[in-house]
């Protein structure tokens, strides 16, 4: 896992093929706003987030956030634990990004 700024994350997400972007905040906290083409897995649902992950490819760039860095900080070692080989946490969460949220 690496722990990346907002903008560390963005030139790292623009720079690679097919990435793919993770929210593990709850459906409620996404339906609030969240990054464009995010896939919703709410980490706090663990049971759920596990089955989730086995659906993932263990090839793909992952990059992850949450609200403020410490769940998707989770996230990405679980991620890893279970075989993901790259994953990247949004540092301070989708509090310090200053990109496009859709809602």
């Amino acid at each position: 896992m690496e722990n990346l700024t907002g903008e560390e994350w963005r030139k790292q997400l623009n720079a690679t093929s097919k990435p793919q972007i993770i929210d593990v905040r709850t459906q409620e906290e996404y339906e609030n706003g969240h990054l464009k083409n995010a896939l919703q897995i709410d980490i706090m649902k663990q049971q759920e987030f596990m089955e989730n992950l086995i659906n993932l490819d263990k090839d793909v760039p992952y990059f992850v956030y949450c609200r403020s860095g410490n769940r998707s900080a989770q996230a990405c070692k679980i991620m890893e634990m279970q075989g993901m080989k790259t994953t990247y946490n949004l540092k301070g969460g989708i509090m310090n990004w200053d990109g496009d949220i859709e809602k």
